[in-house]
């Protein structure tokens, strides 16, 4: 089977605004400010994403710079979407939101996110995920876009219902958690006819 067009073809915002937010692709020179929030909310990370490699290990300016010139090779060659949530109105990094690891033969991909620690609660993540869900659909034609969420962490699974996902169901112990434990998954998924 072939894919109905090239990815590298498609042309893409590198920013999107909503009405709090600037989203912006990461580029050289962002790696100060996205330090500064990973390391304000690594703590609340590790809970749930504990065992991803960039949350374990400890943060650092360097890290981070080379993650912010790594995602915007990673956005040219159309392989992952990452985007730097930037409040409008204090010019402040409040989190990531991204599009990873694309199936451009389905179409499909998987949204992710965190929200800095000082900044939970305030439905910034739900904004910025209904955003990069609308590009999902309207410029990579995805035809699904999938959320995945330890069935523990409360919050997520609620930004997935806010932002249009239907629960699809719940994989047992389907990783281990940072203690060890294994933990469910929540598979939710939404699709261009719900509400894109």
């Amino acid at each position: 089977m072939t894919m109905p067009f090239h990815p590298l073809r498609l042309d893409l915002p590198s920013t999107i605004e909503t009405e709090r937010l600037l989203l912006r692709t990461p580029q050289a020179g962002d790696g100060g400010a996205v330090h500064e929030a990973l390391a304000e909310s690594i703590v609340e990370l590790r809970r749930f994403m504990g065992l991803l490699p960039w949350v374990a290990a400890e943060p650092t300016v360097q890290a981070s710079e080379l993650f912010c010139r790594q995602s915007q090779a990673q956005v040219l060659l159309r392989k992952d979407f990452p985007f730097l949530l930037i409040e409008r109105a204090s010019r402040r990094l409040v989190g990531l939101a991204g599009l990873h690891r694309p199936e451009w033969l389905v179409p499909k991909i998987e949204v992710g996110y965190w929200c800095r620690t000082g900044d939970t609660g305030r439905g910034l993540i739900t904004e910025a995920v209904r955003a990069v869900t609308e590009l999902a659909f309207r410029q990579l034609f995805m035809q699904r876009v999938e959320l995945v969420a330890d069935e523990a962490n409360v919050r997520s699974r609620r930004v997935a219902e806010r932002s249009g996902f239907l629960l699809e169901g719940i994989q047992r112990h389907a990783q281990r958690g940072p203690d060890g434990s294994l933990r469910n998954l929540c598979l939710y998924a939404r699709l261009p006819e719900a509400g894109a």
